[in-house]
C-alpha cells in the first residue's frame, strides 16, 4: 500500500483520531485551567478569554474538552481492546474445535446478544461499584458479544481452505492454526471491525455518562459534560453543544478511516499473508 493511495477522507479522520490523541495525551499541558477548576460565572459565553465559554459551575469549557478527551478515549480504547480480544480469541476457539465447543459458545453469545445491550449495562452498573475499572470490563464484555460474532464468520471461511487443512495435516496445534494461519487472512475485516467497535465505545460511554452511570463528577467525560449543561439549552446556553460535536466528530473521523479498511478489503485468499 502506498501512502498516495490513501484517500483524502482517510487522511481527515486520520487526523482527527490524532488530534484527539494528542489532546489526551498532553491534556495537563494543552488545558488552559484545570480539570475541575472554576474561573468565572455560571454559563458564561465564549470570549477571548473562554473559547468556548464556562458550564454550569464555571469551569472552562475548553479545558474539561481536552481533560474528556483523556478520559473517553482511554475507557473506550481499553474497552475495545479487551472486547476485541477476548471476542476474537473464544470465536476463533469455537471456529477451529467445532462440535460441543462452538455449540456452547455460540448458543451462550446468543442468549447475551439477545438482551438489550444498554438496558443490561444500566443494570449491572447500578449494582456493581462505579469505577473505571468497572465500566470498561462491563462495556467490554457487552461489546465481545458482537466481536465474537464477525469472528467466528470469518474463522469458519478461513478455517475451510487447503493452507488450513495442511497445517491440521502437518499436525499443528490449535494456537498455531489460530495466530499462524487464520488471523493473518482475517486483518482486512476484524481492523475495520475494530474502528466500528472503538466509535460504537465511544457513544456508548457518552450514553452511560448521560444518564449518570458511566463516568463519575468531577472527572470530565463528553457525554458527562452534555449531561451537565443540558438545561442551558432552554436559555439559549451552547455548552452542552461543544462536547456534543466533538462526540459527532471523533465518530465520523473513525467512521471514514473504517470505511476506507472497508473498501480495501476483499476477498479472503489461501495463503499465509495474502489477506
Amino acid at each position: 500500500m502506498r501512502l498516495r493511495d490513501i484517500p483524502i477522507t482517510a487522511w481527515i479522520g486520520m487526523a482527527g483520531i490524532a488530534i484527539a490523541f494528542i489532546f489526551a495525551i498532553f491534556a495537563p499541558w494543552l488545558a488552559p485551567y484545570g480539570e475541575t477548576q472554576v474561573v468565572g460565572d455560571v454559563w458564561q459565553l465564549p470570549d477571548n478569554q473562554y473559547i468556548f465559554g464556562l458550564d454550569n459551575l464555571g469551569r472552562d469549557i475548553l479545558s474539561r474538552l481536552i481533560y474528556g478527551a483523556r478520559t473517553t478515549l482511554l475507557v473506550s480504547s481499553a474497552a475495545t481492546v479487551i472486547s476485541f480480544s477476548l471476542g476474537i480469541i473464544l470465536s476463533f476457539t469455537a471456529a477451529v474445535s467445532r462440535g460441543i465447543i462452538d455449540t456452547v459458545f455460540s448458543r451462550f453469545n446468543d442468549l447475551m446478544m439477545s438482551i438489550p445491550t444498554l438496558i443490561f449495562a444500566l443494570v449491572v452498573l447500578a449494582v456493581l461499584p462505579q469505577n473505571i475499572v468497572v465500566l470498561i470490563l462491563v462495556m467490554a464484555i457487552l461489546d465481545s458479544t458482537r466481536v465474537y460474532r464477525l469472528g467466528r464468520a470469518v474463522a469458519l471461511d478461513v478455517a475451510v481452505m487447503e493452507f488450513v487443512e495442511a497445517a491440521k495435516l502437518r499436525g499443528e496445534g490449535k494456537l498455531w492454526i489460530i495466530f499462524r494461519e487464520i488471523l493473518p487472512n482475517t486483518l482486512s475485516p476484524l481492523l475495520a471491525e475494530f474502528g466500528l467497535r472503538f466509535a460504537f465505545s465511544i457513544l456508548f460511554l457518552s450514553t452511560l455518562s448521560f444518564l449518570g452511570l458511566g463516568i463519575q463528577p468531577p472527572a470530565a467525560d463528553w457525554g458527562g459534560m452534555v449531561k451537565d449543561n443540558k438545561d442551558g439549552i432552554i436559555f439559549g446556553i451552547s455548552a452542552a453543544l461543544v462536547p456534543g460535536t466533538a462526540i459527532a466528530v471523533l465518530a465520523v473521523c473513525v467512521n471514514l478511516v473504517v470505511d476506507w479498511l472497508l473498501k480495501r478489503t476483499s476477498s479472503l485468499k489461501g495463503g499465509r499473508g495474502d489477506a
